[in-house]
């Protein structure tokens, strides 16, 4: 139920995870793509007002344009100069003219013509004095009578006086004053035509080219002054205005009033007029709410239809996560190779990502352990059956660094005959600290030989254990040197492997050597030709070395007859056979055949040529324990060719190696069966050791850690643990003994040690394990006899 509940967190999670994958980019596509609409629908806004505001300013100055025009046909009116105004008679034709000229503009509400250093002015209306015009008429707030005297004498440019209040007849309005000298192309000009404006003409011109803006616009003149504005929003402080009136054409934003304010400028090149529109950002949002509206309709359907389609595929992926879960919990329970009995260990694992992680840790461990293991099965069967039909083992002997260009291959087997004679004739009284180490006198040589490496010689070996007697097979990779013979650098390695024995244990090994081939699948030949030179020996020495290759020299040295089978090949089928390599044994029965039949002989001879093949398969047979192939020996004895021969010894050659291979297999597996048997008897036993076992077995200890593992799939000390650690768990729980003395009496005298490496393994103390446990006992006593009761 703890698990159940556990996992369902861990789906959960998994799941959320799957949404967040789909949920993440969708939100932020979607918000990319709202920020673009926003941007994009921002841009065609002040494009928008940019646009309308050069409309404003073109109608503006071509209105300005008007009034310039005006003046400068007024200049040149005959009816308006200063004889002809005065004149009682041509007056009133003036008068009309002014009035004409008034009626031609439509934003101005006046025109006055006024004469440098005149009391008097001239409007469509008639003659009047200034004073009167300026003081009742027309009165200005901020423009008093004598500055209006100085502005109408003194002016020789355009000047435009911005909005101010003023009283007609009564009645508040707010105007602007345009005066034009003229002539404006004079530099003494004689008089000034005076235009009143009206400010909502002008404000009213640029509502109707704006349509429906919201926020403020402003006409600055070319010094910075405000000539009119137009509020729909808060108005600025003057030190905002002074900053609006300094900008350049173009799109700003800017912070006015504390609100973010997008504010469009355009400049006037007739009169260097400004003119700028404000308006606050938030407006933007307000005129996409349609985009905004489908943008969250599409995030919504999308959303929809892609949450359910996640969660589909978190389920449908969850699947081998959640196998993986359940075989870790079920390792940790007790299910997997290394059993934790105790429900602490589960408690302590925080969830199922732990228990993931210390599965993951395990098996990596393992891994490294099984490496040795692996490279030394790759290469027994490489040696013992050539090339390998599975790609995987192909790509881990390749993994090996074996294969290169120009590299040659040989076996060279060494044996620890020599070492053990040695130790037999060492005494006690003599050496005992010799004796102590050559007790077991191959106890160490597999680690020594494992892998060598000969970088002046350039080579490289490997050490296989193939039998549980005292034998290494060492696979040589060698680079051949130009400058050295062949038969030269293969004696130099063979002595350099001999040395290193020697280094190591005093005396140098027998050793029988391969034939040296180009290529790898090639070596299982070299490994039979080896243990055919080391049977041979044809040094009666122990400490000699054979080459298989001197097998053959020394048969022609002696004189035997070309017709014969050669003892070479004869041995060398004999130890296929016995070793169970049908590879080696098949291609040696054709080879033998093959020449028999090429040399041509007549019948009689080639059948007494043969039966010497013949009598080795059938000595191989009756040594493989096959009593029916010598029964049918007169049938297989029946040949008439070479050909029939060689077909029937093939198939007997067959069930040889088949044989062979059960009998080695057979006596591996009884006699671990014996090794286990006796480790589970007498495990409490504080001295029991490998290195005793493999002694006391008569094997090596490094092939007794080896065949061990592949036994029981932990290594001697871990089997050991588990069984003393079982047999604590037992008598704590079934007996009140102490402690202590359970912990001596399973085999293990350091206490301290037993009790750090158990609560490593079960989360807790061997105390702390009996107390849980009886509370379990108590609990489980309490329910039943509550559901007695």
């Amino acid at each position: 139920m703890i698990f159940k509940r556990r996992g369902s967190r861990l789906q959960r999670s998994y799941m959320v995870s799957y949404l967040l994958i789909f949920l993440i980019p969708l939100i932020v596509i979607t918000i990319f793509i709202y920020q673009s609409a926003v941007k994009s629908l921002r841009t065609e806004i002040e494009q928008s007002n940019v646009n309308q505001l050069n409309q404003v300013r073109m109608t503006i100055d071509g209105r300005m344009t008007e009034l310039r025009d005006i003046a400068i046909r007024m200049s040149y009116d005959n009816s308006l100069t200063r004889y002809m105004v005065k004149h009682p008679y041509y007056s009133s034709e003036a008068i009309r003219r002014l009035d004409q000229y008034r009626a031609n503009s439509a934003i101005i509400d006046d025109l006055l013509l006024y004469f440098h250093n005149d009391s008097v002015i001239y409007s469509s209306e008639g003659l009047s004095g200034l004073n009167v015009v300026f003081g009742k008429t027309y009165k200005f707030n901020s423009w008093d009578q004598q500055q209006i005297k100085r502005d109408l004498n003194e002016i020789k440019y355009p000047l435009t006086r911005p909005a101010d209040g003023v009283t007609v007849n009564s009645r508040q309005s707010s105007m602007l004053v345009h005066m034009v000298p003229i002539k404006p192309t004079d530099a003494y000009p004689y008089a000034t035509v005076v235009y009143l404006i009206n400010e909502s003409r002008l404000t009213g011109m640029m509502d109707s080219v704006l349509s429906d803006f919201t926020g403020n616009s402003y006409i600055f003149d070319n010094n910075g002054h405000v000539l009119t504005a137009n509020s729909h929003d808060a108005p600025p402080t003057p030190l905002e205005l002074s900053t609006l009136a300094e900008l350049k054409s173009g799109i700003h934003n800017m912070e006015l009033g504390g609100k973010q304010q997008s504010v469009v400028a355009v400049e006037s090149q007739e009169n260097g007029w400004t003119y700028v529109t404000t308006m606050p950002s938030d407006q933007f949002f307000s005129r996409i709410f349609h985009v905004q509206t489908l943008i969250v309709l599409i995030f919504a359907l999308v959303a929809l239809a892609g949450i359910p389609v996640a969660l589909m595929l978190a389920r449908r992926q969850y699947g081998p996560l959640r196998d993986l879960v359940e075989f870790a919990q079920s390792r940790s329970t007790g299910a997997g190779s290394s059993p934790v009995r105790h429900p602490v260990a589960d408690s302590s694992m925080h969830n199922e990502w732990a228990w993931i992680r210390e599965t993951l840790l395990h098996y990596r461990d393992q891994v490294g352990l099984q490496q040795p293991y692996v490279r030394h099965q790759c290469l027994l069967m490489l040696m013992k059956h050539g090339q390998p039909d599975d790609p995987e083992t192909v790509r881990l002997i390749d993994g090996l660094g074996l294969r290169g260009e120009g590299l040659q291959y040989f076996v060279m087997i060494v044996s620890g005959d020599a070492l053990a004679t040695r130790a037999a004739n060492t005494t006690a009284a003599s050496n005992v600290e010799l004796l102590d180490e050559t007790v077991s006198p191959y106890l160490s040589l597999p680690d020594v030989l494992s892998e060598v490496a000969l970088p002046e010689l350039g080579a490289h070996l490997y050490g296989v254990e193939y039998s549980s007697s005292n034998r290494l097979a060492l696979a040589v990779c060698w680079q051949p040197q130009k400058d050295r013979e062949q038969e030269t650098s293969m004696c130099s390695i063979v002595e350099a492997v001999r040395e290193l024995v020697r280094q190591h244990y005093g005396t140098v090994p027998t050793v029988g050597v391969g034939t040296s081939y180009t290529q790898l699948e090639m070596i299982n030949q070299s490994f039979i030709e080896a243990a055919t030179a080391m049977e041979y020996r044809v040094i009666g020495e122990t400490s000699s070395v054979t080459y298989f290759n001197q097998l053959h020299q020394e048969e022609e040295r002696s004189g035997s007859s070309q017709f014969w089978i050669s003892n070479e090949s004869l041995l060398k089928l004999s130890q296929s056979l016995k070793q169970g390599n049908i590879q080696v044994a098949s291609h040696m029965i054709h080879t033998i055949t093959a020449g028999v039949h090429a040399q041509s002989l007549p019948l009689p001879l080639m059948r007494c040529i043969l039966f010497d093949l013949l009598n080795t398969v059938l000595r191989a047979a009756s040594d493989a324990g096959l009593l029916g192939s010598l029964r049918d020996m007169p049938q297989v004895s029946a040949f008439e060719t070479a050909e029939e021969l060689e077909g029937q010894l093939q198939m007997l050659a067959i069930r040889i190696c088949e044989c062979a291979e059960h009998k080695q297999e057979t006596e591996q597996v009884s006699l671990m069966d014996q090794i286990v048997a006796y480790v589970e008897e007498q495990y409490a036993d504080y001295a029991l050791s490998l290195e005793g076992m493999a002694q006391q077995f008569s094997i090596s200890s490094s092939y007794l850690s080896r065949t061990f593992k592949e036994k029981t799939g932990v290594t001697f000390s871990q089997y050991i643990w588990q069984l003393r650690r079982d047999e604590v768990i037992r008598q704590i729980t079934e007996t009140d003994h102490p402690l202590k003395d359970i912990i001596v009496r399973v085999g293990y005298l350091d206490t301290a040690n037993f009790i750090r490496k158990f609560k490593k393994e079960m989360g807790c103390t061997p105390g702390q394990y009996r107390k849980l446990h009886h509370g379990e006992e108590e609990q489980s006593a309490l329910e039943i006899r509550d559901s007695i009761s």
